[in-house]
């Protein structure tokens, strides 16, 4: 779905809503769907309706939230203050997926943490050179705090992209995957090929489980708010 200016979304409200044009003409003229509520069009129906102009007046790249914040926003939908769109909208936030995410998240049992991104963290280069141990303490650490990749950076002073290829060589190959390798070809005698396919059987169930986790989870919030709106029978 192609981006659409900040412009062109407050146009689009306004004209809906001084009836200067219906919403199936400003759907066309835009190219986006004319399937009835909760598509695009009528999202930013409800955000204009809520906060004006203002709701489209975002700040670039992704916004911080704290976890008192995140937890606000969970026991609101929880305690049937709305759906999660109704949610996402009334408290600024940008996507009703955030909320959801928010809100499995909370249901795993996983704490909510301060989430305040800094670019500079994920954009830099590898700041230092490390040892094994310096490397297997760090990717012991991220694991340990639910792969935090950014806040792992930040602690140890090193890039955010050496932290993600750390840990994903952990995972994949152990304590084996953060050898420096460089100059060193290793020969299929120093292959321990039982021990690669454990620790990858361990990671992959590792990860069908929390996939598992998650799937459920999601089932479980879609009829819990589909129940919550349903009509009342007479």
């Amino acid at each position: 779905m192609p981006k659409y200016t900040i412009e062109e979304k407050i146009k689009a409200c306004e004209d809906y809503l001084s009836g200067k044009n219906s919403a199936a003409e400003i759907c066309i003229a835009l190219g986006l769907s004319k399937k009835k509520p909760p598509g695009t069009f009528w999202k930013w129906i409800r955000q204009y309706n809520v906060h004006g102009a203002n709701a489209f007046l975002t700040s670039n790249g992704n916004n911080p939230y704290s976890k008192e914040f995140k937890q606000k926003i969970v026991n609101a939908y929880l305690d049937g203050e709305g759906s999660m769109l109704d949610i996402a909208i009334k408290y600024g936030i940008p996507n009703d997926s955030i909320v959801r995410q928010w809100v499995i998240y909370y249901n795993s049992h996983k704490e909510l943490k301060d989430y305040d991104p800094k670019p500079e963290v994920y954009m830099a280069e590898a700041k230092r050179k490390t040892t094994l141990e310096e490397r297997m303490k760090i990717v012991e650490y991220c694991i340990n705090h639910d792969n935090d990749y950014k806040g792992t950076a930040e602690k140890y002073d090193v890039s955010y992209s050496q932290v993600y290829l750390w840990v994903k060589k952990y995972n994949k190959d152990g304590e084996e995957g953060l050898t420096d390798k460089r100059g060193h070809h290793k020969g299929n005698e120093e292959v321990d090929e039982l021990e690669r396919l454990r620790r990858e059987n361990k990671r992959l169930k590792r990860q069908l489980e929390e996939e598992k986790m998650s799937v459920e989870l999601l089932k479980k919030l879609k009829e819990f708010e589909r129940r919550r709106y349903l009509p009342e029978q007479n």
